[in-house]
């Protein structure tokens, strides 16, 4: 059977409509619309199937798509608290479990601890390029990292990405309040690996 969506017509939701009904419609990319699988509306450019037909240019993510700083930074702190949970929990077990010199103790709890940057790193880039696209703190706010075009990003870029992440502190962090004077709220290392931070729908 062929896919059907309802068409926000003047506010109010009508349909539904097949894809060439839509065409004779006239459909515009910004045309909200949804299937009776789809939980929320989107905008027409979103679906891919849309795109493809009527010859839609790439998703224009508009600004209030757009992860804002507080949420970023509300993000990052709870993968902070996440990561340093974690290895504090794993250095436990290891030095109570394994160790039982007290000076071993203390140095090897440190040592793993150390860890966690490291440790932070591989998780932004395992999670960012996966099927989530996100950490689990940006799960928690409803954003996740995409690619110019909106589409999931590569491992490679998801590297580069946390790489780049070193200019945004290097500039004693005006790398990341360039997201304040940019339409796409863009941090340096996002304009460096060309990826941006979304929201996953109006808000």
């Amino acid at each position: 059977m062929p896919q059907s969506y309802i068409l926000v017509i003047n506010g109010k939701p009508e349909g539904p409509f097949t894809i060439p009904e839509l065409k004779a419609r006239g459909i515009k990319p910004g045309d909200f619309v949804k299937t009776g699988d789809m939980v929320d509306y989107k905008e027409a450019q979103e679906i891919a199937e849309l795109r493809e037909l009527f010859g839609f240019a790439r998703p224009k993510l508009l600004m209030q798509y757009y992860g804002s700083f507080d949420q970023r930074w509300l993000a990052s702190a709870l993968d902070w608290f996440i990561l340093f949970g974690v290895f504090v929990l794993l250095a436990a077990m290891v030095v109570f479990l394994f160790i039982t010199d007290k000076q071993a103790r203390i140095i090897t709890s440190i040592a793993i601890v150390a860890f966690t940057p490291i440790g932070k790193f591989i998780y932004h880039v395992v999670m960012e390029s996966s099927d989530k696209q996100a950490t689990y703190g940006k799960q928690m706010l409803k954003i996740r990292v995409v690619d110019m075009d909106g589409n999931r990003i590569s491992l490679a870029k998801a590297i580069g990405r946390n790489l780049a992440k070193i200019f945004s502190v290097l500039t004693f962090f005006i790398g990341y309040l360039m997201a304040f004077f940019n339409k796409q709220q863009q941090c340096l290392h996002d304009m460096i690996a060309g990826t941006l931070v979304i929201k996953d729908r109006l808000v």
